[in-house]
């Protein structure tokens, strides 16, 4: 409003002592200010107060003093005489006739027919009709207001314009608001006043003489102010109007500017009420707020206040007027000034040669930036790229030659320094248009060249890990790789805000990188001699070498140009600590994948190298000897866990890359069993349990490992055990805890052993106590309480001491069960093989689990120990199982290898219906056990009928001792599962019978029929359709054995008669089982002739069945 600024308006001074009522400041004012206040002072002055203190009293003396000497004190007077009730019912008709009318009519019941202009009749008006004058102008323009819907419109009128008569018009004006304010609100007033002209100034007085009212009318006029209020005369005018009131009362500035971002209303006015504020900042090395105030607009969360500001600057760039009258302008010129003002003031104008450089390196051409200025230049160029990337904004040549003079200064080697340098650069990368001539271009290059030599220097120097190198380093392989999107996400991160670049617009930079700065073998070499980052964890944001590595293993450049980088890997695996980095997991893998997969055909040996055996275990030290945590560890828990990690993952993918691998004709490195044997790992697991908050993904990651190649540590019985231990009776055991607990020693405990064929009493003590430890604190007590296990199975042991025995070694089982069953499985071997000195690996237990059933056979008459023996055997079935299946992928040519006795029957797990129950009572079935023990098993084990489908391929072993026990196996089958299907089987088994008769050699005969024979009893009571079978074949046999005694002086041929008597007429011979001379077997045995004996056995068994079926058994 160009029309104010010859008038004077209320001083800032002058309206905060009518805030405060302060009236010696108020007399301090000079004439012409305390005339603008006038109306105000006279209504305190002649008004009865509300206040009836003492201190009011002898302020409205001063006041009436004050007001005693000036004469326009005597119109206002006149104007509050009058009767303000008829007035207002007087307008109140006039509004209703405007609307009955239409808002153009020329009638009005305040003011008759005018016969001279409104500024004539105001001239010549008393005050009652001055009143009316102003009031109905006012109600006009306010009913019009309404009646626009918004559009702006510029009313003119000879009252608000003359300026003889501005002073009289402001006080009516701000009589009637203050005596009619349901008539008159002072929003719809102040309104109204932005239409007419002076209208700013108008409204300063208004508001000046109510105080109180300023945030009500600011808040209105933004309220209903435009969204973009420089497009529009209304919306300049609004500005310009509260851009005065906040001059007059300045500490409500800021507020203000709060209310217009947060209507999204009145963009200019923000900016505009920022300059005015930073103008009269006293700071000049700090970050204006200017720069603060529209950051925050562009880089806040609410999407809303950015759109609308960007919206705003980019229909100010459209705008063909760009003046110093614009907002945008003089916001441009502010930031350009800044700008400016924190340049390095001596900077050569010429390019300096790098060689120049080298030969004066004490003497820097380029000089840096101030160390008070680097925190403030970081602000305005983040604040730049969000005005170009998210508003749009286009620089000018002197803005851009001016944000490339900053962008390629030095800075101080300090934190902010490096932020400072990181932001320069991806400022490079995302707005490559600054760089425009070949002269700019080439003092980027040299820039990007000192940064490369500087980094080392930076990072010692500044402390912060995560420097600009590892970005440099990072963006020169993403270019090499033509990962341009990778290298947009990396620009907007680092600058913290998401800006739309073209790939396109990277093809320049790219070729400078590539090209000049960093080609291929340089970034390998480069990478390779970057330190690690010393205690690497989640904590270290940033890009650090790690993202730089990654990146290059997955596009295998270290195995292109030969170059090791087993060595910084394993450093960087040992230099770690929690919570847990990211990036680590995705690094072990495909560190992993460049190990095993060439990174061509052409160059099958183009791989790196795996970390070696002694690597791994200097991991461990600390955990491997006897697992005692209590020694002094050199790696953290993480380093432990990431290499455990590693292994099982490479071992993992060397099973899954076989086929690939062996067609390459390759075949990497495997880890031995024996590091396997050596690492901790159920300890390790326990460990990682308890840290899954901070270790991300890997223990998950460990546990699916685990479950695959390691089934027998992933036990749920162990499981449910650990929780119990970890619980609360983990606590109370604290706090029974005594320090004699503490006090027994392995020695001890071994000392107690020694003694218990005497004495009992100190081996139940030391026992009971350490059932008070955790389970890491029994470690050492492992090797003593495993090695005198053999001592508790002799007769006489207490029982409680059995039970302890057994709860600390469930206890220990929850850290160390490999090692544990090892010495288990050795300490309970006879005693035989404790003279022998047979010591059995974690490798033979695996390949033969039915070494742990080979124990001493007094351990099956001891509950407590058999239960410990049962769990090491479902440990050793589950590692077999996966051990053998790791060896047939290993081996095997084909998906399906072909099956042998024990091998195929581990392979039937592929069938969906056979449980893991079923397969461990298949394989020991397989292997055979005692006879003795066929009984119970058939009886108690549900599963057992599934060794039906492997019973005839158990016949057809060449071993004796297995056919033998596959038919006492399937007579006992037969009773239990009386099915077609075991029918089938037995007749299977008849017919074997029968065809081993005919080519066994007479020792093989008597040893295969003698203990078969009561089998075929079996058969018949479960089928009666085998009865003729079996006979038959019973008279075959006692017939083969007549022919190979013939020869001799013994009679056989009475017991052939009978046989063949006992056939024709069983009827006959069903009570001679009753007999006590065939029940004792008292007839003529005392040959011992094998076949003599065979035929009392052949006779007694048909005597059985007839009397069996006879009896209808």
């Amino acid at each position: 409003m160009t029309e104010c600024t010859s008038l004077q308006f209320v001083s800032p001074f002058a309206f905060e002592a009518m805030q405060k009522v302060d009236v010696v400041r108020l007399a301090s004012l000079s004439d012409p200010e305390l005339r603008l206040l006038l109306p105000c002072l006279v209504r305190m002055a002649l008004c009865a107060p509300a206040d009836q203190s003492q201190s009011w009293a002898q302020d409205k003396k001063l006041i009436l003093r004050l007001l005693s000497g000036v004469e326009a004190v005597n119109s206002i007077v006149a104007l509050l005489s009058v009767d303000f009730h008829a007035l207002e019912q007087d307008a109140s008709k006039e509004q209703q006739l405007r609307h009955k009318l239409g808002g153009g009519s020329g009638e009005s019941i305040l003011v008759s027919q005018l016969q001279h202009g409104l500024t004539l009749e105001f001239e010549h008006s008393d005050s009652p009709r001055r009143l009316r004058l102003v009031l109905s102008e006012l109600l006009a323009i306010m009913n019009k207001v309404s009646e626009s819907n918004g559009e702006f419109f510029f009313k003119s009128s000879e009252l608000f314009e003359s300026p003889v008569y501005l002073e009289e018009a402001a006080d009516v004006l701000c009589i009637l608001q203050a005596e009619l304010p349901s008539l008159l609100p002072i929003v719809d007033v102040a309104e109204a006043l932005l239409h007419v002209r002076n209208g700013a100034w108008f409204l300063c007085l208004l508001v000046a003489n109510v105080p109180d009212s300023f945030n009500e009318v600011c808040r209105g006029l933004i309220k209903n102010g435009e969204r973009q209020d420089e497009e529009s005369l209304g919306g300049r005018r609004r500005t310009d109007a509260l851009r005065f009131l906040c001059k007059m009362n300045p500490s409500q500035a800021l507020k203000v500017r709060g209310m217009v971002v947060e209507e999204c209303h009145l963009p200019g006015l923000g900016v505009a009420l920022t300059l005015d504020h930073t103008k009269n900042e006293a700071s000049e090395d700090g970050v204006s707020d200017l720069v603060c105030f529209v950051s925050g607009l562009l880089l806040g969360t609410n999407a809303k206040v950015r759109t609308w500001f960007g919206t705003f600057i980019r229909n100010g760039q459209q705008r063909k007027r760009e003046t110093s009258s614009s907002v945008l302008w003089q916001m441009r010129r502010q930031l350009l000034l800044e700008l400016m003002g924190i340049l390095p003031t001596v900077r050569s104008t010429r390019i300096v040669e790098e060689a120049d450089v080298e030969l004066e390196p004490n003497v820097s051409v380029y000089s840096g930036l101030k160390e008070e200025h680097v925190v403030k230049a970081s602000a305005l160029l983040r604040l730049y790229c969000a005005l170009m990337g998210i508003a749009g904004l286009k620089p000018t040549e002197e803005e851009a030659e001016q944000l490339l003079q900053l962008m390629t200064s030095r800075p101080p080697a300090t934190p902010a320094g490096v932020r400072f340098v990181s932001l320069s650069f991806c400022m490079l990368l995302a707005f490559s248009t600054l760089v425009s001539t070949p002269e700019q271009e080439q003092l980027m290059v040299v820039w990007l060249s000192w940064m490369i030599k500087e980094e080392a220097y930076f990072e010692s120097t500044s402390g912060v890990s995560a420097s600009f190198g590892e970005m440099l380093l990072l963006v020169a392989m993403y270019f090499h790789s033509n990962q341009l999107s990778a290298i947009i996400d990396l620009v907007c991160s680092t600058l913290g805000m998401k800006i739309v670049i073209k790939p396109s617009s990277l093809s320049r930079m790219k070729t400078i990188f590539t090209q000049e700065i960093f080609t291929e073998q340089v970034v390998t070499a480069h990478a390779v001699r970057v330190p690690v980052t010393s205690n690497l964890s989640a904590n270290i944001t940033g890009f650090l070498p790690i993202h730089c590595i990654y990146q290059l293993l997955r596009s295998r450049s270290f195995t292109k140009h030969k170059v090791s980088i087993k060595d910084w890997i394993y450093r960087q695996l040992c230099e770690t600590s929690t919570p847990l980095h990211p990036q680590l997991l995705p690094l072990i893998d495909v560190y992993i994948n460049s190990i095993l997969t060439p990174a061509s055909k052409s160059n099958p040996e183009a791989t790196n190298q795996p970390v070696t055996e002694q690597e791994i275990l200097n991991v461990f030290q600390g955990v491997i000897g006897g697992d005692n945590i209590h020694l002094h560890q050199r790696f953290s828990i993480t380093a432990q866990l990431l290499v455990l990690y590693y292994v099982l993952s490479y071992e993992e993918a060397l099973l899954a890359n076989t086929k690939t691998l062996a067609a390459m004709q390759r075949k990497p490195k495997s880890y031995s069993s024996s590091l396997m044997d050596q690492i901790p790992i159920k300890f390790l697991i326990r460990q990682a349990q308890g840290l899954q908050q901070e270790l991300g993904g890997l223990h998950s990651a460990l546990l699916r490992l685990l479950a695959t190649n390691y089934p027998h540590l992933c036990i749920v019985d162990d499981w449910i055990c650990e929780e119990e231990i970890t619980g609360t009776d983990a606590l109370l055991r604290r706090m029974l805890l005594t320090n004699n607990a503490k006090n027994h020693s392995p020695k001890q405990l071994q000392e107690a052993f020694s003694a218990v064929p005497v004495s009992y009493t100190q081996v139940m003590q030391i026992l009971e106590h350490l059932t008070l430890l955790s389970a890491s604190e029994l470690i050492p007590y492992a090797e003593v309480l495993t090695s005198n296990m053999n001592q508790l199975l002799n007769s006489g042991v207490p029982r409680r001491i059995l039970q302890t025995v057994n709860k600390l070694w469930m206890v220990l089982n929850t850290v160390m069960p490999r090692r544990l069953w090892v010495m288990t499985v050795n300490a309970l071997q006879p005693s035989i093989k404790f003279v022998r000195q047979q010591k059995y690996t974690q490798n033979d237990l695996m390949i033969d689990p039915l070494i742990v059933l080979r124990c001493d056979q007094r351990v099956h008459r001891c509950p407590p120990l058999m239960d410990i023996t049962l769990h090491m055997l479902n440990g050793y079935l589950l590692a077999s199982k996966a051990y053998l299946n790791a060896h047939l992928k290993e081996t095997a040519e084909q998906d399906r290898p072909s099956q042998n006795n024990t091998i195929g029957l581990v392979g039937q797990t592929d069938a969906p219906e056979v449980t893991r129950e079923e397969l461990k009572n298949a394989l020991l079935a397989a292997q055979g056990y005692p006879c003795e023990l066929l009984p119970l098993t058939v009886a108690g084990i549900p599963s057992m009928h599934i060794c039906l489908d492997f019973i005839p391929e158990l016949i057809a072993q060449p071993e004796l001792e297995k056919q033998i026990f596959a038919i006492q196996l399937l007579s006992h089958l037969c009773i239990q599962y009386a099915l077609p299907k075991s029918l089938s089987v037995a007749r299977l088994a008849v017919n074997v019978m029968g065809t081993l008769l005919t080519v066994l050699t007479q020792a093989k005969r008597y040893a295969f029929f003698m203990p078969t024979l009561p089998s075929l009893i079996s058969f018949c009571r479960a089928f009666p359709p085998l009865y003729e079978d079996i006979m038959s074949l019973l008279i075959q046999i006692g017939q083969v054995c007549a022919s190979d005694v013939a020869t001799q002086t013994r009679d056989i041929d009475p017991i052939i008669t009978r046989l063949q008597q006992i056939k024709e007429k069983p009827s006959g011979w069903s009570g001679i089982c009753k007999d006590p001379y065939f029940k004792n077997g008292s007839r003529d045995t005392g040959s011992m002739d094998p076949d003599v004996q065979l035929c009392h056995c052949i006779e007694s068994t048909i005597i059985e069945i007839i009397n069996m079926s006879v009896g209808g058994i």
